[in-house]
């Protein structure tokens, strides 16, 4: 949304119980009065006013999947551009940088800084997957925003 508008969420429900809150990834129904079917998209928030800040940068700490784990077969190095996947929105970034490590080999934990294409809404201690089109091969946790 380009706009924040008033929402009345007035209930959600989860296999037919009303529920207080859902999490990224469950299936609930919402009925959100003020807002039409077309306005909803792939990838936004329902939050309170305020309660959470779009971020283009952030730090994170990253493992990197082995081969035998179905990840990369071959290291990175700064200036890596996978994709990210936070909860249900998929943006491309670039792996700024990767500590005091020449590379990152397949297998590695790593303290990393990245800088998204757009803004998400994120914070610390969120995780995400870092993928190479559909393969998964890494994940991580925000450790601070920018």
């Amino acid at each position: 949304w380009d706009k924040i508008c008033e929402v009345v969420v007035t209930g959600i429900q989860m296999f037919h119980k009303d529920q207080p809150e859902a999490r990224a990834g469950e299936n609930c129904g919402l009925l959100l009065r003020g807002v039409k079917r077309d306005e909803v998209v792939r990838g936004q928030v329902l939050v309170a006013p305020g309660s959470v800040q779009s971020h283009l940068e952030a730090a994170a700490e990253l493992y990197v999947l082995s081969e035998k784990d179905g990840g990369r077969h071959t290291p990175f190095v700064a200036g890596y551009k996978p994709q990210f996947f936070f909860g249900t929105t998929d943006v491309t970034g670039t792996i700024q940088g990767i500590g005091d490590l020449e590379m990152i080999r397949p297998g590695d934990h790593a303290k990393v800084t990245f800088t998204l294409s757009k803004p998400v809404g994120m914070e610390p201690g969120m995780r995400f997957a870092v993928r190479e089109g559909s393969k998964t091969v890494g994940a991580g946790v925000v450790t601070s925003v920018r």
